[in-house]
């Protein structure tokens, strides 16, 4: 459930604190020890390789942060659950054994993991949870504001049907995992949008956030519903997005409806170059990532005012409530910019976009 959501640039922050002298100040706000220096052990718990940007993005930039902020003295431990619940608790588990110093964690499923939570803290290790909502007594946590992505998504999918919709207009929406937090809260926000403005003919949620799976789901709705009658398609991510239009090309559908995404992947961003996909939610993963080895070594060496600093939002999980939290903003990416976006951010080049078979669409859209 989301409580606060007050989104703070982190770059900014980081410079405001640094000018009044509180990122090396330290204390013993929520039992931090001060006794840790650079020479840390955190561990870094990812929960799947369906989706690109955890292996592209999230743990080589917070390995990455972790390092600068060590003096490279700090190491990850870095475990990938490959969308495997069993697995992500055996991993952590291991992590507690080894007596690492912190465990980052971004939970395959956020309910199943809690008694492992309850483990590390038993342990004396601090768990901060990472993209999703963990149960159990963690520490702080780290992500967007993922409410306002479903919103955003949802009121991206109204404007691409011409302002607000009609009631007629029967969309498709697929949902992400059950077991995923986020996944509920990203449904939420877009049904704040869509429910009273057109008709939700199909929802489905998605086992694992496979686009396999949500391909499956679509040939299922293209049957119930038809293919020329489905005004829209809402989907919480670029993968699921991939496997929709999968579908509705194996139908026939050659002019795809508006299809929503999430995460900017490469293909998405193509996707949406080409005019299959109408959108995706952009979300800067350098700053979560960063913000998320910040937080993670403040706690653990015991500066206090910089992790106070760092996790000013507050949000409830099913299990504890006010725990410390940092609530990343997010973008709406269109076409119209691209370049503002995931180029000026570094995360693609325009080589890596505008390929070949996409050069014709780059132009036509400005990027050169």
């Amino acid at each position: 459930m989301r409580r606060i959501a007050i989104s703070v640039a982190v770059t900014s922050m980081s410079v405001m604190l640094a000018g009044c002298g509180a990122l090396n100040a330290t204390g013993s706000s929520g039992g931090a020890s001060p006794t840790k220096g650079n020479d840390v052990t955190i561990g870094l718990l990812l929960p799947e390789t369906a989706n690109t940007r955890y292996e592209q993005f999230d743990y080589p930039i917070f390995k990455k942060k972790v390092e600068e902020l060590t003096s490279d003295k700090g190491k990850v431990d870095y475990a990938n659950a490959d969308a495997d619940a069993d697995k992500q608790s055996s991993q952590m588990q291991q992590m507690i054994k080894d007596e690492v110093d912190v465990i980052v964690l971004d939970a395959v499923d956020a309910h199943a993991i809690a008694a492992d939570v309850e483990k590390a803290k038993d342990a004396g290790i601090p768990v901060i949870a990472y993209d999703r909502l963990a149960e159990g007594p963690i520490d702080a946590y780290i992500s967007f504001d993922n409410e306002l992505v479903g919103e955003v998504q949802g009121r991206s999918l109204l404007e691409a049907l011409g302002g607000d919709g009609e009631v007629t207009s029967k969309i498709v929406m697929m949902n992400g995992s059950p077991t995923d937090p986020n996944a509920k809260q990203f449904k939420a926000g877009a049904l704040s949008e869509l429910q009273d403005a057109v008709t939700i003919a199909k929802t489905y949620d998605t086992k694992d956030w496979k686009p396999e799976n949500a391909e499956a789901n679509m040939a299922e709705a293209i049957a119930g519903i038809g293919a020329g009658n489905i005004a829209a398609v809402y989907s919480a991510n670029d993968g699921m997005a991939g496997g929709v239009i999968k579908a509705l090309k194996a139908a026939g559908v050659t002019e795809m409806p508006p299809i929503t995404g999430q995460d900017a992947e490469l293909d998405g961003v193509q996707r949406i170059l080409l005019g299959e996909q109408f959108m995706s939610v952009y979300k800067s993963y350098p700053t979560e990532a960063e913000t998320a080895a910040e937080i993670a070594v403040a706690r653990i060496q015991g500066k206090a005012i910089q992790f106070d600093a760092l996790t000013s939002d507050r949000v409830d999980s099913p299990t504890d409530k006010d725990i410390p939290a940092q609530l990343v903003p997010v973008v709406a990416l269109t076409k119209e910019n691209i370049a503002d976006t995931v180029v000026a951010d570094g995360i693609y080049k325009l080589s890596d976009i505008c390929t070949a078979p996409y050069k014709e669409a780059c132009d036509k859209a400005g990027l050169k």
